[in-house]
């Protein structure tokens, strides 16, 4: 298979649909989000012309001029990166997901954007202070603090697997979490996990968002 955009595009879908099937899932079931930080917008419409629908991006300066170069490509957009709580209401004008809430003050802030917003609890599994993601033991209190908005759907729960850890183990964790935030929320039952490396073994553990750079994208053109 020749190495283009429409060809690493294609042949993520055949492992996601493989996999799917593998743990006796339906592939509808499971949104790819092709995250595009430092690529171009064009590399974005070429995206779409191959029948992407879902973008994700981490950083809000790159990705407000994207989405302005894009306003004609009907695609929906998702953040995915770490957010600050004064740019919250900038970032909520031209995305419709947000995969990072971490903290209630960042709660707060998109309760004040005038439409709906699907959001994401961000757990960190990791021990590194200062990381992005809510320790595990204050989902809950979040998850009440986005239940008490009247714009904000909770959807679930979105995590990164560590550098070098076991992915599986690290995504059962997260299913855990996911068992009690749902006695909680019955509706917030969907799981953003898995990446370019680990999005198998997301699949198997019932991961509904998928967020894929570069085994898309391919390498990136710059990273500073």
């Amino acid at each position: 298979m020749e190495d283009t955009l429409a060809a690493r595009w294609s042949a993520v879908q055949q492992q996601v649909t493989a996999a799917a099937f593998e743990a006796g899932r339906a592939p509808e079931d499971i949104t790819t989000i092709v995250v595009t930080k430092f690529h171009p917008s064009s590399l974005v419409r070429e995206l779409a012309q191959a029948g992407v629908q879902h973008v994700g991006e981490n950083r809000h300066q790159e990705a407000v001029t994207k989405h302005a170069e894009l306003e004609d490509v009907p695609l929906t957009w998702h953040f995915v990166g770490q957010l600050q709580s004064n740019k919250a209401k900038a970032v909520a004008h031209y995305c419709s997901v947000i995969h990072s809430v971490d903290r209630s003050s960042l709660i707060q802030s998109l309760a004040q954007v005038e439409k709906k917003l699907d959001v994401f609890l961000e757990v960190n599994l990791t021990d590194i202070p200062g990381r992005g993601g809510a320790e595990p033991g204050d989902i809950l209190t979040l998850a009440e603090t986005v239940l008490g908005t009247e714009n904000l759907v909770l959807r679930g729960l979105m995590a990164v697997a560590p550098v070098g850890a076991d992915p599986g183990r690290d995504f059962d964790r997260v299913v855990a979490m996911s068992a009690e935030l749902r006695e909680l929320a019955p509706e917030a039952r969907d799981l953003s996990l898995g990446m370019s490396g680990d999005f198998v073994e997301a699949i198997s553990r019932g991961a509904t968002h998928l967020r894929i750079g570069s085994a898309i994208t391919g390498k990136r053109p710059n990273s500073t």
